[in-house]
């Protein structure tokens, strides 16, 4: 069993056209094949190389990490004296995974890593989230490490990121407290000792996922008297220097493998990374939007194994002398969960393709000024990529819940059990819409680009571009609804009261969320209707009646609604 070649969804995304524009600016003209071995010569034999590694850890997830899940959600970690040991079948995990050369996946080659993109990496990540979603917190992580090579100094990349690359583990330390979602409030105290040159951190982290570590960045406060953003900076902590200990691990819902610590900084020696004061305004924003595209990848994994597990017992468990698959509320529920998943995934790698763009615009203006061509198309894909990450984070976390527990459903009373894996998906489903920002965080982020036309100027784009014959149609449908979503922009408007404004968002925020998956979900079948035509048309179907409804509310809405909710 192999859960890359299993799965011919995932091989279509190899095949967008802007895969190639991403591989060839990351591979520099592909020169490094002249001092690298392992480095492509042309873009075919990237390709080609990504598919081996994808096959290998689609082997790995299916032979090893997926049967190892259920013992390590009844284990989980354990800690003593203030040190975590991971359950003895994660450790197996990690020990596979750096044998096989894959802990520094999107390192450049210079540093040990293997230099791949961003949508390879996720596409990875999905794999290993379909097998052990805590165990995808543990090895996507690794991710962190793009923020030391992006911001850090020569000498800080020379230093970690070998070291990261060859298997040791990171975390990001920003939650605190009284510090959750406003991170402008994080206490934790940075104090720069004048004598030895050196950084001290001192405070408690809490909700820190991989807690302890090998190397971690961590969110401090470097500036005395400051109480806002702008007193933040960003520092590297290596636990090979000591003063940090674990608290406890939290006993969480779900994604038991993933360590969540409680952690206590003592005089811990740490070292700046980038400039002072960037730390929450510039870093951990780009460190954040990182992370939750994480999770939307992990949300897409869970969701898949939830359709599969669905599928499975639908297809073997019979009732009234036939298998329940043939019962339309069952077939209804399981197409619903592919349309779902299907349109999710579609939404996951157009964002992470503008991510790729973006990130290789950034890297070649590290290297050389950019044209003023390159600088308005860099920021162009930017803006893409910040407009569609709060929208796949959200949606997608949202998505995965739904999935998982539709597969509960499909399951009946079986589902409810703990002999069932789909008890489990459901448990570590819960936390995707809540940790690295809410689903009500995402909308906040989001409600913007809808209330300046920027999601209005993207549909027009997705919408005209070229579709094929059998999906003409769905593209006239999804049009309607894009005019449904600007009449809902345009009411809510009316008003001209931020709270009416805050109030309606997230139906706003739905109505375009559903409008835009149908469209690229829409693209994806005009490129491969074997594969998403049947989802497509499930899913425009879905969003019509989800859009209507809220745009319903939206239309029937007065102000003394507000006054009603308080109540």
């Amino acid at each position: 069993m192999n859960y890359y070649t299993d799965n011919p969804v995932l091989k279509h995304y190899l095949t967008h056209p802007l895969l190639r524009r991403i591989v060839e600016m990351r591979e520099q003209g592909f020169t490094e094949a002249e001092k690298y071995d392992y480095a492509p010569v042309d873009f075919e034999e990237a390709v080609a190389g990504y598919e081996q590694v994808l096959t290998l850890v689609g082997e790995l997830c299916a032979e090893v990490v997926a049967p190892n899940a259920a013992d390590v959600d009844r284990t989980g970690p354990l800690l003593d004296k203030g040190r975590v040991t991971y359950a003895a079948a994660t450790d197996e995990n990690m020990e596979m995974f750096r044998k096989a050369g894959l802990m520094g996946i999107s390192i450049p080659r210079c540093y040990g890593g293997l230099n791949f993109p961003t949508s390879v990496f996720i596409m990875l990540e999905d794999l290993v989230a379909r097998a052990d979603a805590g165990f995808g917190n543990l090895w996507g992580l690794q991710e962190c490490a793009e923020t030391i090579n992006s911001f850090g100094t020569d000498e800080q990349r020379l230093r970690y990121l070998p070291r990261i690359a060859a298997g040791e583990t990171m975390s990001m330390d920003l939650t605190e407290p009284d510090a959750g979602s406003d991170l402008q409030s994080v206490r934790l105290k940075a104090t720069y000792n004048e004598a030895d040159g050196r950084w001290y951190l001192n405070g408690v982290k809490r909700f820190i996922t991989n807690g302890d570590a090998d190397i971690h960045l961590v969110l401090a406060r470097s500036e005395e008297g400051s109480s806002d953003g702008r007193g933040l900076s960003l520092f590297i902590y290596d636990k090979r220097n000591g003063g940090v200990h674990t608290r406890r691990i939290e006993d969480k819902m779900g994604i038991h493998g993933s360590p969540t610590c409680e952690l206590v900084y003592n005089n811990a020696p740490a070292e700046l990374c980038g400039s002072r004061k960037m730390g929450l305004i510039k870093y951990v924003m780009a460190l954040m939007n990182s992370a939750r595209l994480g999770i939307a990848t992990q949300s897409v994994g869970l969701s898949e194994a939830a359709y599969n597990e669905a599928r499975e017992y639908a297809a073997n468990r019979k009732q009234f002398g036939r298998a329940i698959e043939n019962f339309a509320p069952v077939y209804e529920m399981l197409g619903e969960m592919k349309a779902r998943l299907d349109a999710s995934r579609s939404l996951l790698y157009e964002t992470a393709r503008n991510v790729d763009i973006t990130s290789c615009f950034d890297e070649l203006a590290r290297r050389r000024t950019l044209t003023p061509e390159e600088r308005q198309e860099a920021k162009a894909f930017s803006r893409v990529a910040d407009a569609l990450t709060p929208i796949v984070k959200g949606m997608g976390s949202e998505i995965c819940n739904r999935n998982t527990y539709d597969a509960i459903q499909v399951h009946g009373g079986s589902g409810y059990m703990k002999d069932y894996t789909c008890e489990r998906l459901y448990r570590d489903a819960r936390i995707t819409s809540i940790y690295e920002g809410t689903t009500q965080l995402q909308v906040v982020a989001a409600i913007r680009y809808a209330t300046n036309g920027f999601y209005s100027t993207l549909l027009d784009d997705y919408l005209s571009g070229e579709v094929s014959q059998a999906m003409a149609p769905i593209r006239d449908r999804i049009a309607k609804m894009a005019a449904l979503y600007r009449a809902a922009v345009e009411r809510a408007q009316s008003f001209g009261c931020q709270e009416t404004n805050d109030f309606l968002s997230r139906r706003i925020y739905e109505i375009v969320s559903y409008c835009i998956m149908a469209a690229l979900l829409m693209l994806d079948a005009s490129a491969n209707e074997e594969l998403f035509a049947a989802s497509a048309r499930s899913f425009t179907a879905m969003a019509e009646s989800i859009v209507a409804s809220h745009a319903t509310y939206i239309e029937n809405y007065t102000p003394e609604l507000l006054n009603d909710y308080r109540k």
